[in-house]
């Protein structure tokens, strides 16, 4: 990703949480991560995310999806001898469309299909106010709604650099050029 990509991603991740009433600090603004997962596709297959806190025990962080983005199916697997992690999204801004295994509905989901491998479709709407908990080692992927969304997401140690994709072309570490 070009450096004015990741800008121009930033400045629209602004302006999702400017309208979900999410205030930043100057280095929280300055340190956000763009994800785009090694495809050059960041506005479809991306997400931009601000970390709080990440101790041996727990993790708080913030994540903008814009409009029908999706984070791509993976899952969060045992790291250094700890289970994966537990994570809890909470909808603050749009809709999030969450994808978990179980009933599968792949002819009315709500969601656009990906640029991206995916297996599981029992569709979960999260609106602002709503919440959803993922147990650890959970195939999942999430995309937000037309107006794109903004999730706040509660978990145990986060070790995002270890998940596994569906997608085997994916990588999580993001390499911004300039």
């Amino acid at each position: 990703m070009t450096r004015n990509e990741y800008n121009a991603q930033v400045e629209k991740a602004l302006e999702l949480f400017d309208k979900a009433g999410i205030i930043l600090t100057e280095g929280e603004k300055e340190n956000m991560e763009v994800a785009d997962f090694g495809q050059g596709k960041v506005n479809e297959l991306g997400l931009q995310l601000v970390v709080y806190v990440n101790t041996e025990r727990v993790c708080a962080k913030e994540m903008v999806l814009l409009p029908f983005q999706t984070c791509p199916e993976h899952m969060h697997i045992p790291t250094n001898g700890k289970p994966g992690k537990e994570e809890t999204f909470r909808c603050r801004y749009g809709e999030v469309y969450l994808y978990v295994s179980g009933e599968k509905n792949t002819d009315s989901i709500k969601a656009k299909m990906p640029p991206c491998d995916v297996s599981v479709f029992h569709e979960i709407v999260l609106k602002p106010g709503e919440q959803y908990t993922l147990e650890p080692e959970t195939w999942h992927w999430f995309q937000a709604g037309p107006n794109g969304a903004v999730i706040s997401e509660f978990s145990t140690r986060s070790t995002d650099e270890t998940d596994i994709f569906t997608d085997k072309k994916l990588v999580r570490q993001t390499v911004v050029e300039g």
